[in-house]
């Protein structure tokens, strides 16, 4: 028998793309048109219908970048069209291969009731099915123009990241909007013949099944009247039925598909277009749910159904109808899919927190998995997180992006830092929108790494990112895989469903400790500090102002507690940790945007903070410590007087007096060449620590200050870990005095001695001096009039005689210490400014130098 495999292959493909797809519609008629297009951002629907429109005529340029462009669409169903399935199709001008990311449309009724969007692989909207004929078709389509951030993938910069500078040039031709007959029998056929094709094509070339297949789709396009395409689909299709109908091997995969829309809170548009982009995509899915009973949808992101429900109250009523009829799963629990490395801990409990509470109040469900298909890795705290929430089961599929290892398994328990463990799978279908294609199902099989141990997956299935989501299409090739020989088998299913069968398949799953790195997108932890430093800052402010607000609500009668202020507070700051966002991978207009929000939520939450602080006002000055810490710092008071305080972890303090007083000021200005003097350093141990240099044994050491005219100051400093090494005690080394203040003191220490400041919660103990074994030799000389010199390494210690010429005298004192150092440069203290300028008079060199100018230049 010949090979006519070729011959075969190239003529089912040229059948089906010139002659079948082509004839899918049967007829048109095209709608009369008229155009508004609206000023600026977005407006509501009630402005568009009172607007005054243009007549607009097909191949037309349209939209500038980030517009609206709003269309009114008029037309009637023909009369002779009477029992036939009567749709509209608006081709909107789209461009490219990827259906998100790009032009889109909303078409509502008169009355503002939206129907159904328009994308790319989804142009249709239902109008009769059967037809009456004469019906009357009126429509408000409301078009963005979105820009095609991804052309050239990503080959060249692009001025359209920003209406700013994204200009106003149309980017779309408009090429049709017609009333049409969509002729089933033929629409049927095209999918019949793309399935089996594509099935055919994944098949090796020596599988029988795959000659089989193709020997029965070249007999069934003999069959094919090239001039009634419609008249000879029923038979075509008829001859198809013995190849459609084989049952797959009793041992072929189980894929397990949902519905999904993967759509980015914010990325290659703002979070403005975010809000259009699920009001469209979520219209299609209700849609698509009246229309197929075993339809489930899978969705997460407890801020995008609040959009809708703010927004677009009809579409929020017709989701709250599917999650009734089972046909909407809430899944994920957070309030967005949040970058999985950035956000602190607290706010990683928050994502749950609300996320779990908007479904539970409005939904009654609680969810029961995590759902992060996109996120760039996950830290090794999330299973105790998640699990700690209420949560049975982890999902993402980004780790199959890594560049370099491939990930050893897709079912398998994710132990946490605390032992902590759930279960887990990644898709081996590698996408989060899949459309069961051939190429997709033998990927699936192909990659999956538990065969023989399990033999079930999940696929969600569905175009994202303002795509429009999944397809009647793609339901219809779930339908003809359900039980096809020679492929995977798929069911639609609920993804709980899923993990619970898979859970039970594979008990003894093996398990992966520790973080999943993604080895990918590794520069979206450097990029956009100022969002990184917004998010950090607004952590800690939210923990500030929860702890006054909390205690002034226990403590004074007559405030508040600010519940909705914080709320939005922390929706706004959760939002804006969703990972395109945070991470600083997304358009120059959400990132210029979001540190716009940070500074806005920043004011709210200083003026939150403040409002309760002076609740807990009792008539006197107080300190008050947000840190979990004890402190003892020097602060400045409202009059800018550097007073000097010891408050305890959570709790206040009132002010203590002041920490230079006159008599310090005086003894800057007694006589003397150069109006300066050293002032010595005397140390008081009150007790000495025990046990290994890493334990936290803690002690203070009080260095008492002592100027030339015999005053004493105190200044109390908490050391950590202190070890004995030596009995020999050092001399004290100098403290520097420029007139008019103490710039700095160094307290002397034992040689050997492991030395650490206590690190406060706020940012300002900087470490330095650091070696890998956590050692270094310092070399320390101060002199009356000469300043101080550093060096680090190779200086040995010994007496006087051995500094540098010109820096002896009776007041230089030689200090040689093997210490863990932490320089304490306090923010927002008077301490930081001193230390600053003493950095200035220095003259510095080596590893130390190089290290205090660093810090210098960090702190300006």
């Amino acid at each position: 028998m010949h090979d006519e495999s070729r011959r075969i292959e190239e003529r089912v493909q040229r059948l089906h793309d010139q002659r079948i797809k082509t004839a899918v519609y049967a007829a048109t008629v095209p709608f009369e048109v008229e155009a508004w297009q609206a000023p600026g951002e977005p407006v509501p629907f009630e402005e568009a219908a009172a607007a005054s429109y243009e007549p607009f005529s097909m191949g037309t340029p349209w939209g500038p970048p980030w517009g609206t462009t709003w269309f009114r669409m008029r037309g009637q169903v023909p009369a002779e069209w009477a029992g036939r399935r009567v749709e509209a199709v608006i081709d909107l001008g789209f461009t490219g291969d990827w259906p998100g990311n790009q032009a889109e449309a909303l078409v509502h009724l008169t009355d503002g009731t939206p129907l159904k969007a328009v994308n790319p692989l989804n142009q249709y909207v239902a109008i009769a099915n059967p037809a009456q004929g004469g019906e009357s078709v009126d429509y408000l389509v409301e078009a963005a123009s979105n820009p095609d951030i991804l052309a050239d993938n990503f080959s060249k910069t692009t001025p359209l990241g920003d209406k700013l500078t994204a200009g106003d040039k149309p980017l779309y031709t408009f090429r049709a909007a017609d009333i049409a007959i969509l002729d089933e029998e033929v629409w049927h056929l095209d999918l019949d013949v793309q399935v089996l094709r594509e099935l055919m094509l994944e098949l090796g070339e020596h599988d029988p099944r795959r000659h089989e297949i193709a020997h029965a789709l070249d007999r069934a396009m003999d069959l094919l009247d090239l001039d009634d395409v419609s008249g000879s689909a029923a038979a075509v299709r008829e001859a198809l039925k013995p190849v459609l109908s084989r049952p797959a091997h009793a041992s072929a995969h189980t894929i397990s598909g949902v519905g999904h829309a993967h759509i980015d809170s914010a990325w290659l548009w703002p979070i403005r277009e975010t809000k259009r982009k699920t009001s469209r995509t979520f219209s299609n899915v209700t849609s698509l749910a009246d229309e197929y009973d075993d339809f489930i949808f899978a969705c997460s992101q407890a801020q995008q159904y609040e959009w809708v429900r703010d927004n677009y109250p009809k579409v929020w009523a017709r989701i709250q109808e599917s999650v009734k009829n089972g046909q909407w799963a809430p899944v994920g629990g957070m309030w967005v899919e949040s970058d999985g490395n950035l956000p602190g801990g607290e706010a990683v409990a928050r994502q749950f927190v609300h996320g779990k509470r908007f479904f539970m109040d409005h939904f009654g469900i609680e969810t029961k998995g995590v759902w992060l298909p996109d996120s760039f890795g996950y830290n090794a705290a999330y299973p105790q997180i998640a699990k700690l929430a209420g949560n049975e089961w982890f999902l993402t599929q980004k780790i199959s992006w890594n560049q370099t290892n491939r990930f050893p398994h897709h079912t398998f328990w994710w132990e946490g830092i605390d032992g902590t463990r759930i279960f887990t799978h990644f898709p081996p279908v590698d996408t989060y929108n899949a459309r069961f294609s051939g190429e997709e199902m033998s990927r699936a099989v192909r990659n999956y790494s538990e065969k023989g141990g399990a033999s079930r997956s999940l696929a969600p299935f569905g175009w994202g990112d303002g795509g429009g989501g999944p397809t009647r299409e793609i339901m219809e090739r779930a339908r003809r895989l359900a039980d096809l020989e020679g492929s995977a088998k798929v069911v639609v299913e609920h993804p709980d469903e899923f993990f619970a069968k898979a859970r039970e398949e594979y008990p003894d799953a093996p398990v992966w400790v520790g973080e999943l790195y993604l080895e990918l997108h590794r520069a979206t932890y450097t990029s956009q500090a100022r969002t990184k430093q917004g998010n950090r800052r607004s952590e800690h402010l939210l923990r500030e102002a929860e702890l006054w607000a909390t205690t002034a609500a226990l403590h004074a009668p007559d405030y508040s507690y600010p519940y909705e202020k914080l709320d939005r507070l922390w929706k706004t700051v959760l939002l804006h940790q969703f990972h395109d966002i945070l991470p600083g991978s997304s358009i120059a207009w959400v990132h210029r945007e979001a540190e716009a929000e940070y500074a806005r939520v920043a004011r709210e939450l200083h003026a939150l903070t403040a409002e309760a602080v002076a609740a807990l006002g009792t008539g006197e000055p107080r300190a008050f410590n947000t840190s979990p810490y004890d402190r003892a710092e020097v602060v400045r008071t409202g009059d800018g007087t550097p007073v000097f305080v010891e408050v305890p972890a959570s709790g206040s303090a009132p002010l203590a007096a002041p920490v230079l007083s006159g008599s310090c000021d005086s003894a800057a200005t007694l006589p003397g060449p150069d109006r300066q003097r050293t002032v010595f350093a005397s140390v008081v141990r009150d007790s000495e620590p025990r046990g290994h240099p890493a334990s936290r044994h803690a002690r203070t050491v009080t260095p008492r200050l002592h100027t030339a005219d015999g005053l004493r100051h105190q200044l109390d400093v908490r050391m950590l870990g202190v070890r004995r090494a030596e009995e020999q005690m050092l001399p004290v080394a100098a403290a520097y005095l420029d007139p008019g203040r103490v710039v700095a003191a160094v307290a002397g220490v034992r040689s050997g001695t492991w030395v650490g400041v206590r690190r406060p919660a706020v940012p300002g103990v900087v470490p330095f001096l650091e070696r890998g074994d956590g050692h270094q030799d310092l070399h320390a000389g101060a002199a009356l009039g000469a300043g101080l010199r550093a060096g680090v390494g190779g200086v040995p210690s010994g007496p006087a005689a051995d500094l540098p010429a010109g820096c002896v005298g009776q007041h230089t004192v030689v200090v040689r210490v093997r210490v863990h150092v932490f320089l304490c440069c306090l923010r927002h203290t008077p301490l930081l400014e001193l230390l600053l300028q003493f950095f200035a008079q220095l003259q510095m060199v080596g590893v130390l130098g190089d290290l205090l100018r660093f810090e210098h230049a960090r702190f300006r």
